[in-house]
């Protein structure tokens, strides 16, 4: 599997890439029309560690998400 230096690497590259992602969408973003309020909740999960996860997944040699997802980030991460 991959060390625990590489997956902060990884995350940190992650993390920087949706700040700066977040800014450019914000600058370009059109302005609603109508003015209703919507929710925005928080996921539990930032973008950045889920694509950190995804990318790990990808390196790793688990065959499904799920199994990784349940035996090696659940207990581990």
């Amino acid at each position: 599997m991959i060390t625990t230096d590489k997956v902060i690497e990884i995350f940190c590259i992650a993390d920087d890439f949706c700040a700066e992602y977040e800014n450019e969408i914000r600058n370009h973003q059109l302005q609603a029309g109508d003015i209703t309020k919507r929710r925005n909740r928080k996921t539990q999960m930032s973008q950045s560690e889920i694509i950190a996860v995804m990318v790990c997944f990808h390196c790793g040699t688990f065959h499904n998400f799920k199994n990784y997802y349940l035996f090696y980030i659940c207990k581990h991460m």
